[in-house]
C-alpha cells in the first residue's frame, strides 16, 4: 500500500505554501481538528473539502487527490496509452486530419457512439477508450463535409462522442483534457441545432466549475439552464426530457449548495427535484442523464456527505429500507452502473466516517462489482481504501487485495 494519501498531499503543499493547520483550517473554512485528521489520514475529505483545500492552498483538486494514477495496475491494462491521441483529436477538432479511409456512413457511426455513450454510463472506460479516437475522427470530417440536417445530426453524435471523452478523461485523472472536451462538446452541441444539447453542454461545464469549487460561477450558470429549460416548455408542459434536464440541474445545485456550505438551499433543490421526479415516476437516461425518483434519493444521500453529515446520510437509508422491509435501502434494478457504483463508494465514505469499517470495505465491493472500471480510478476509492489498510488490526486479505487492486 502506498504511503502517499491524501493527508500527506495536503500537509506537503501547506508547508510548501507556508501555512500553519490554523492558517489553513481558516483560509478552506474547516475547523481546525477536522484538518489534522485529514493530514494524518484518521479522516478522508469529502470532494467539496478537497476543492476548498485546492483553493486556499492555489493548486488543482488533482494535486490533492493524486491523479492522473499511473502505476503497475493502470499500465497493464493501457488505460492510459489513448490520451495523447484524444489530446491530438481535441487540438485538431475544427482542422482535422486527412483521414486514410473514407468516413462510414452515418446511421453506422451514431450506432457506434450510441453503443459508446452506454459504456460511458456503465462505467466500462477501459474498452470504451480505444473506440473513442477513430469514431470522433470520423464523425468530424462527416460535420464538416456536409451540410443540413445531415451535419447538425453529426454534430448531435459528436457531441455525445465529446461528453465521452470528458468521463474518460476526468475519471482517469486528466482533468485539463477533461475541461477540453466540455469546450468542445459545447462547440458541437451549439452546430447541433439541439436546444436541450446545448442545456446539456452548459451543465457538463456547470459541474466541472463544482468540481473545481467555482461555486459562484456554477450556480449562475445552473440557475440560468433553468430558466432556458422552461422557456423551452410551452406553457409550462415539459416533456420527459425537459422534466429530466431539469431535474439533473436541480440536483446539480443541491450538490453545489451541501458543498458551498447551503444546507437550507441544497434541501430546497432536492425538494424542487422529488417534485420533478415525480412527474416521471419512473428513473430515465434522457440525453444521458440519470434522473427520476432514485436518482433523487441518491443526491440526497450525497448532498449529506458532502455537508459533512454522514450520520444522518446513513440514518436515511435506514429510514427508506422500512419501505422495502429491509434494513437499509436498496437500489431498485436497472440504474445505471456507474451512478448505482457511485453512490455505493458514497456510502463507503460515509461509512468509514462513523467508524464502521466492515460495512465500508462491503459498499467498495458492491460497486466494484457493478462498475469495475468506475471503481478502479476513482480518488474516494483509493482513499477510501488506504485508510482501511491503515486502521486494519486483523490483517484481512481481502481488504487488503482490493487496496492492491485499487492502487491505494
Amino acid at each position: 500500500m502506498s504511503n502517499d494519501h491524501i493527508g500527506r498531499r495536503i500537509r506537503q503543499l501547506r508547508k510548501v505554501r507556508q501555512l500553519s493547520v490554523r492558517q489553513l483550517a481558516d483560509r478552506a473554512a474547516v475547523s481546525v481538528s477536522a484538518l489534522e485528521k485529514y493530514e494524518s489520514g484518521d479522516r478522508n475529505p469529502p470532494p467539496g473539502v478537497i476543492a476548498q483545500l485546492a483553493r486556499a492552498l492555489k493548486v488543482g483538486p488533482d494535486r490533492i487527490t493524486g491523479q492522473p494514477y499511473v502505476n503497475g495496475a493502470e499500465s497493464e491494462e493501457q488505460a492510459q496509452a489513448v490520451i495523447p491521441e484524444l489530446r491530438r483529436i481535441l487540438l485538431t477538432y475544427d482542422n482535422p486530419d486527412d483521414l486514410v479511409v473514407a468516413a462510414r456512413p452515418l446511421p453506422v457511426l451514431a450506432a457506434e457512439m450510441d453503443h459508446v455513450a452506454q459504456m460511458r454510463q456503465d462505467g466500462k472506460y477501459v474498452p470504451m477508450g480505444p473506440l473513442l479516437p477513430g469514431l470522433l475522427t470520423e464523425l468530424t470530417h462527416v460535420a464538416l463535409s456536409t451540410s443540413g440536417r445531415d451535419q447538425q445530426q453529426a454534430y448531435w453524435w459528436l457531441a455525445r462522442g465529446y461528453r465521452a471523452t470528458n468521463s474518460l478523461a476526468h475519471k482517469l485523472g486528466y482533468h485539463d483534457l477533461s475541461l477540453t472536451a466540455v469546450e468542445r462538446v459545447r462547440w458541437a452541441a451549439d452546430r447541433s441545432g439541439d436546444p436541450l444539447m446545448q442545456v446539456t453542454a452548459a451543465y457538463l461545464k456547470a459541474g466541472a466549475m463544482v468540481r473545481m469549487g467555482t461555486f459562484s460561477s456554477a450556480r449562475r450558470v445552473l440557475e440560468a439552464l433553468e430558466g432556458e429549460i422552461e422557456r423551452l416548455a410551452p406553457e409550462h408542459s415539459m416533456t420527459d426530457a425537459q422534466l429530466a434536464l431539469h431535474g439533473a440541474v436541480l440536483l446539480k445545485l443541491a450538490i453545489l449548495e451541501a458543498r458551498d456550505g447551503n444546507g437550507d438551499r441544497a434541501r430546497q433543490r432536492l425538494d424542487e427535484a422529488r417534485q420533478a421526479a415525480a412527474l416521471l415516476r419512473a428513473d430515465t437516461t434522457h440525453y444521458e442523464m440519470s434522473f427520476g425518483p432514485t436518482n433523487v434519493r441518491i443526491h440526497e444521500v450525497a448532498a449529506l456527505i458532502d455537508s459533512g453529515d454522514a450520520e444522518q446520510a446513513l440514518a436515511r437509508l435506514r429510514e427508506w429500507g422500512t419501505e422495502q422491509d429491509r434494513d437499509e435501502w436498496e437500489l431498485p434494478a436497472g440504474i445505471v452502473a456507474e451512478r448505482a457504483s457511485h453512490h455505493h463508494i458514497d456510502v463507503a465514505a460515509a461509512r468509514l466516517a462513523e467508524g464502521d469499517r466492515t460495512g465500508a470495505h462491503r459498499d467498495l465491493m458492491e460497486a466494484r462489482r457493478l462498475s469495475p472500471n468506475h471503481v478502479r480510478y476513482h480518488p474516494t476509492v483509493r482513499s477510501t481504501a488506504a485508510t482501511l489498510v491503515r486502521l486494519d488490526r486483523s490483517s484481512d486479505d481481502s481488504l487488503a487485495g482490493f487496496a492492491r487492486w485499487a492502487g491505494a
